[in-house]
């Protein structure tokens, strides 16, 4: 578990101050993609995000902004060119999905909602490319998260803080995909539990569980 600080980019535009400030962060979930460069409005923001990697949050005014990918370092053919909206006062994890050299793009809101006294959040987002949909289960077969698609992004679930093994299924044939044992939970925070990675081919599937931006920032 990590806790990603931020810091502000608004420098990089000229907006209104009056425009209500949003946070992002970036994830590499393209399974064998080359370490990446991110650019917003054709400045660089977040630089050498290799694969599985998240990038510390950034402030940015809201607006539909264009968003490159290049290759770490070179700047002359993007991987990936998109136009993105990012809504005011909103907190998102944008991640690049999808096997490399078909890559996408996935806008994740990390949803502010009201804390409730001893307890903690959890969800599930399914970014591996080749899996089915997949059923995440406790040891014990209670299902938190079923028939999760790929690109599905569920609900946070409030849970008691503490330790914690998750197992994930497929949905249709029943079989064991994933075993992810001792998840610590906090309480008072938000987590996402992304899968990223292949089935059927490498880099295999795993799971990274970062702290999630609306655990601390408002």
């Amino acid at each position: 578990m990590f806790i990603c600080p931020y810091y502000s980019y608004e420098s990089f535009y000229r907006m209104p101050e009056i425009d209500p400030i949003s946070y992002i962060r970036f994830l590499n979930a393209s399974p064998n993609s080359p370490a990446i460069d991110v650019y917003l409005n054709d400045r660089r923001i977040f630089k050498n995000l290799t694969y599985k990697s998240f990038s510390d949050y950034v402030s940015v005014p809201s607006g539909v902004y264009n968003i490159k990918i290049f290759p770490s370092g070179n700047n002359l053919n993007p991987i990936l060119d998109k136009r993105l909206p990012i809504p005011a006062g909103k907190i998102f994890t944008i991640s690049s999905i999808g096997n490399y050299p078909n890559m996408g793009l996935l806008s994740i809101e990390d949803v502010r909602r009201p804390k409730i006294p001893g307890k903690a959040f959890i969800r599930f987002v399914h970014l591996s490319p080749d899996a089915p949909s997949v059923d995440v289960k406790l040891p014990n077969g209670n299902v938190l998260f079923p028939n999760v698609s790929y690109k599905g992004i569920t609900k946070y679930l409030p849970v008691r803080p503490g330790k914690y093994t998750l197992e994930v299924f497929t949905f249709d044939s029943g079989k064991k995909v994933l075993y992810i044992p001792n998840i610590r939970i906090i309480s008072n925070r938000f987590y996402s539990v992304y899968a990223v990675g292949n089935v059927s081919r490498d880099p295999k599937l795993q799971v990274l569980i970062p702290l999630d931006g609306n655990s601390y920032l408002h």
